[in-house]
């Protein structure tokens, strides 16, 4: 008798052999970002309107500028891989490559943007 799980049986199938590992990736940066985003939402709309330096008091706390930050990079990740894995599906040859390096490399020079600006905010 067998003592593998489903999960252990399917690890390794599929044309790239990273089926199983960007599935969970996916489910567990989506959970995070269930969480995540609310959080966000609630601590940006409490923002929203107020004066500059209301705004500047509320970011430079460690909560609300922690919750920020993780927001924009499990977010920007999670676009990446999906929109990397969208385009492995749709897109053939020179043109693949290209979308996948502007995709992957806007996520990135989003996330720095964004935690330089949240950094600037609160130091």
């Amino acid at each position: 008798m067998r003592y593998l799980t489903a999960r252990k049986r399917a690890e390794g199938k599929g044309a790239s052999h990273t089926g199983t590992e960007h599935h969970w990736y996916m489910t567990v940066s989506a959970v995070g970002l269930a969480f995540l985003v609310p959080l966000f939402v609630f601590v940006f709309g409490r923002a929203l309107g107020s004066s500059h330096a209301e705004v500047l008091e509320t970011f430079s706390r460690p909560i609300p500028a922690v919750i920020a930050g993780l927001t924009l990079f499990v977010a920007m990740r999670h676009f990446a891989k999906g929109a990397t894995m969208m385009i492995e599906d749709y897109a053939q040859g020179t043109a693949r490559k290209l979308a996948i390096m502007f995709v992957i490399g806007l996520s990135y020079v989003l996330i720095a943007v964004g935690l330089f600006a949240l950094a600037k905010i609160a130091l």
